[in-house]
């Protein structure tokens, strides 16, 4: 792939460019699904060239010529990314970073023909994960999109285990979620129980319970799984 001298891409002289092996993704029936690749770019040619690119390595492409629109249709994937152009009319690629929560934001990956080094930094630190300059070589976009898809791999195994714990730790009663804070804050049986006003016994049985209906079978385990459903609702929330 080539780009000409207004920092168009050619569609002339595409290459056949096998895709790196990934463990296939599959939705809730078991199917697999493709990765997704979302283009962003009201250059009618540019995004177009994309997609072909990016079909020919096997990825299913959504296109969008204006940021709105791909706002108004995005759903986030299990594995999926963004290219994105960085100026258009109405909403910028900036703006459209700065839109998105990080708990749904795809990793993002941004071309530009005439930015700066100022917006290329601001682009990283609102949450793209590489940014290119035009001209740029097929292989390189190619390799972005799939160090992007391989990040999107594993920010939604970790989102997925985040809802789990989420879900465990919802099945503890109230008085359960008590102990379970002071277990965590280091605090003895003994002193547990005189601070709630229950037997020392009580206290153990509780503790008992938490461990079984969480799963863990240590208190290193069982501060992993409460960290992991705190940030969970603080993404959420986001």
């Amino acid at each position: 792939m080539k780009w000409d001298k207004a920092g168009r891409f050619s569609a002339v002289g595409f290459a056949d460019t096998p895709d790196a092996p990934r463990p296939p993704v599959t939705d809730s029936f078991g199917r697999e699904e493709r990765p997704v690749v979302f283009v962003v770019d009201d250059d009618y040619f540019a995004r177009t060239a994309v997609r072909i690119m990016l079909e020919d390595a096997g990825l299913q492409v959504q296109e969008f010529e204006a940021c709105e629109s791909f706002l108004d249709a995005y759903e986030p994937q299990a594995e999926c990314c963004l290219v994105l152009d960085l100026h258009m009319p109405g909403m910028g690629g900036i703006d459209l970073l700065r839109q998105m929560t990080p708990a749904v934001a795809p990793p993002t990956v941004v071309i530009s023909g005439d930015s700066g080094i100022a917006e290329a930094v601001t682009s990283m630190k609102i949450g793209a994960t590489d940014f290119i300059e035009k001209p740029v070589r097929e292989d390189t976009l190619l390799q972005s999109v799939r160090a992007a898809l391989k990040r999107s791999r594993r920010l939604d195994s970790a989102s997925h285990l985040k809802a789990v714990a989420v879900e465990h730790l919802s099945e503890l009663t109230a008085r359960q979620r008590q102990v379970l804070g002071l277990v965590l804050a280091g605090h003895a049986s003994k002193v547990i129980a005189y601070h709630l006003g229950i037997s020392q016994r009580t206290v153990e049985n509780h503790r008992a319970v938490i461990m079984q209906k969480t799963g863990a079978r240590s208190l290193p385990a069982l501060a992993r799984l409460a960290i992991a459903a705190s940030t969970y609702r603080q993404d959420t929330a986001a």
